[in-house]
């Protein structure tokens, strides 16, 4: 017979049954912990594993041998991904920065703005000291002067670009395709890029100039001369010889002439500059500015809500990303052990920079872990692994860091889309080992002013690398440039950045987001100070109302002129007085 026993008269099962339910409740708990985590987590799972299929679907295509029409018909989906991220930086962007400058006290933006721009240049600085260093002590050039870039079909790449106007242009500009079998003329862009054969014109078209970006750093892009144009605009300084006149013997003289051209691509920084300065216009305004400040915080709400749509689209895109350049790949193997050193190189610099460098920078500020922080990021730090844009993952960014990490709104759409304009520590890194690559594949020895410039030339000019594939080659051409090295040797880089590129984006947003973390840490310590500060003035200003209470009652009990009457039920006199 089952024993049972009793409390307060009520029977109580056995002890192997209240096993049996404690198990059964451990087993449901357990079961709700899983699915809760899947339903946090769902996004992050499928973008991952968008990554991982992608590899192994771009291993089983690649060798079905697909042609050129087939392999572009295989990327559709992955390009779908980018033009819907790329549709919506330029609303999120403006409303974003418009919104966070309106809504931030002025003193405040300021303090902001030059914590954020610090920030900026400190992190870049030690990339570009982190680069030059791993380029002296792996030494990639070393050994690999027998490598030549007519491996790769290009013989030549010359820049038409003065150094000066490199750094008064703030442009980005995307090559078109090759119309000649000889070469792209300056007119196009400023580049002469001879090529030897059909067959190398169409490896240049189909893998090179997709993606080729021309960057050139101005500031005049800060101040568009037309706003609507500068969402699909830029400005950018190209060169034409002018007939001036005869010489002695009749030779007709040309003179180097800068003129402006304006090629297609977004003047993102310029839109950035305008976004800032009409937000803190419209705070100036008062009541008058509230109902336009309110248009464009709708406007970004409702952007957001757009990019949480396209967050789901996000793993089957990257799937086809991924798979598609894996397809497109030609001899990996070759590359990778005659370039294998300056790949090392890069990647080891990211790791180094993103893994340690950074983390401790957001540790020394905060006292928080870092990766505690980073955690949340996975879904965008996909998306930059894949797409290869910091532009392209600041829509799932800005996302991420306001739901998983509790960032401010104010403080991550005022920072981010900045960062993703002009933070880009992992192309300072790539582009000082770049550099030193070069110097040592042509045997030039590099004294301590040229390494100094490299490290400035660097800094400055990941300012305005454009945050899309293979936005920092071309700069790379502005420190050689700098330091007196040919650039003929560039085409090399372009053979091997869709894998540096990878590492380099993941690095260019880490850095954005750690930089929104510390800014949200250090207005959160400001506002808890004004708000002790604000409880401590109370509290003062309580202690002089108590005392001035009871110097009002002893008035009233020594001057006859005073009359007081209080209104107190049941309380005596001597009571009031001793209260008081």
């Amino acid at each position: 017979m089952e024993k049972k026993s009793e409390i307060n008269g009520h029977a109580l099962p056995s002890s192997a049954s209240t096993d049996r339910i404690l198990e059964k409740s451990a087993q449901s708990s357990c079961r709700q912990k899983l699915v809760e985590f899947l339903r946090k987590n769902l996004l992050v799972i499928m973008t991952v594993s968008g990554v991982l299929v992608g590899v192994g679907l771009g291993m089983m295509v690649r060798n079905m041998n697909l042609t050129k029409a087939q392999m572009t018909y295989f990327a559709f989906p992955g390009e779908m991904l980018l033009r819907m991220l790329k549709m919506i930086i330029l609303p999120l962007v403006v409303c974003s920065l418009v919104s966070g400058a309106a809504s931030l006290d002025t003193r405040s933006l300021g303090k902001l703005g030059g914590i954020a721009v610090a920030y900026f240049l400190v992190t870049t600085l030690i990339a570009s000291g982190i680069g030059v260093a791993l380029a002296f002590i792996i030494k990639p050039g070393v050994g690999a002067g027998a490598l030549n870039s007519n491996n790769l079909g290009l013989e030549s790449m010359s820049s038409n670009k003065e150094t000066a106007d490199s750094f008064l242009d703030l442009a980005r500009r995307q090559q078109g395709k090759v119309d000649s079998e000889k070469m792209l003329r300056p007119s196009t862009g400023g580049l002469e890029i001879r090529l030897k054969t059909k067959t190398d014109l169409e490896y240049y078209n189909t893998r090179v100039l997709q993606h080729f970006i021309k960057v050139d750093f101005t500031l005049r892009n800060l101040f568009p001369s037309n706003l609507v144009a500068a969402a699909f605009r830029s400005y950018a300084t190209d060169y034409k010889m002018v007939a001036i006149g005869n010489d002695t013997n009749g030779t007709t003289l040309y003179q180097k002439v800068p003129v402006g051209t304006e090629p297609d691509g977004m003047n993102i920084l310029g839109l950035v500059l305008f976004a800032m300065v009409f937000g803190v216009a419209l705070r100036k305004l008062g009541e008058e500015g509230e109902e336009l400040i309110r248009f464009f915080n709708a406007f970004n709400e409702a952007t957001m809500v757009l990019v949480s749509w396209i967050m789901w689209y996000i793993p089957f895109g990257i799937m086809f990303l991924v798979g598609s350049k894996i397809v497109e790949m030609e001899d990996v193997v070759l590359l990778v052990t005659s370039l294998g050193k300056y790949i090392f190189a890069s990647i080891l610099g990211h790791i180094i920079h993103g893994g340690i460098v950074l983390p401790l920078i957001y540790f020394g500020f905060t006292r928080k872990n870092p990766f505690s922080f980073l955690s949340g990021l996975i879904t965008p730090f996909t998306t930059a692994f894949a797409t290869c844009s910091s532009s392209a993952t600041l829509p799932s960014m800005i996302k991420c860091v306001e739901e998983n990490n509790g960032v401010d709104k104010r403080i991550s759409r005022f920072i981010l889309p900045i960062g993703a304009t002009v933070n880009m520590d992992g192309a300072a890194i790539f582009q000082c080992i770049a550099a030193v690559f070069i110097a040592q594949l042509n045997n030039a020895e590099l004294n301590a002013g040229q390494i100094f410039t490299i490290l400035v030339t660097a800094t400055a000019s990941s300012v305005g690398a454009a945050g899309i594939p293979a936005g920092g080659i071309i700069t790379i051409a502005i420190i050689l440039e700098a330091i007196g090295l040919p650039t003929n040797d560039l085409s090399l880089m372009l053979a091997v950045d869709w894998i540096v590129d990878r590492t380099t984006t993941v690095v260019n947003v880490e850095g954005d987001a750690l930089g929104a973390g510390i800014l949200h840490h250090i207005n959160q310590q400001e506002m808890k100070k004004q708000q002790e500060q604000q409880q401590q003035e109370e509290e003062e200003l309580a202690e002089i109302r108590v005392e001035a209470v009871a110097n009002v009652q002893a008035e009233e009990e020594t001057s006859p002129l005073v009359t007081h009457q209080t209104k107190t039920l049941g309380a005596t006199p001597e009571a009031i007085e001793s209260v008081l």
